[in-house]
């Protein structure tokens, strides 16, 4: 894991790439997933914490637009700091904020995935989504010449079952329809 020294000067020092750094620089780290820990350069002390509420200070301060945190739920925040047993708000908050940003990811995907595909590729994926679709229909149903073979069996079958007297007088009345 990077160390980063917080000097009594204020400044940041890198000890990986032995240079101060900004809070910017950090940022950066954070965004590329890149683990570091900030120490007093003195006493050591875990200063993690404080460093990345800085940054998320000078993020709310720099973009208004990009404003995460309203006046209205930062003041909730105190509240829930004030409570008698706090709610396990932290844990809640990373597991939301996960599903949030792979969410997001997702649908980031989606959508270059969509634009790389022009109308063209897109009309030809689907009439070949359609086509295996199709063929996989057919190749589930029954063949349909069996059927019908099945039938014209039933019903010679049946025409044979007939007693003659049932036949003769069945003949005789498709005769008088055919004249």
């Amino acid at each position: 894991m990077r160390v980063i020294r917080k000097y009594a000067n204020r400044r940041l020092y890198d000890t990986q790439q032995s240079r101060y750094v900004t809070l910017e620089d950090l940022r950066r780290l954070i965004l590329d997933e890149e683990p570091f820990r900030v120490e007093d350069a003195k006493s050591g002390e875990d200063l993690t914490r404080t460093i990345l509420l800085s940054i998320i200070i000078e993020q709310e301060s720099a973009d208004s637009d990009a404003e995460v945190f309203s006046n209205d739920l930062l003041a909730q925040l105190i509240r829930v700091y004030d409570m008698s047993s706090p709610l396990p708000l932290a844990r809640y908050l990373e597991q939301g904020t996960e599903i949030m940003m792979e969410q997001q990811k997702r649908m980031q995907d989606q959508w270059q995935q969509a634009i790389r595909h022009t109308p063209m590729e897109f009309m030809r994926e689907l009439a070949e989504e359609n086509m295996r679709f199709w063929q996989k229909t057919m190749n589930q149903a029954p063949p349909t010449g069996k059927n019908d073979s099945d039938d014209m069996g039933q019903s010679d079958k049946s025409h044979s079952d007939q007693s003659p007297n049932t036949r003769a007088h069945k003949d005789k009345r498709d005769d008088d329809k055919s004249s």
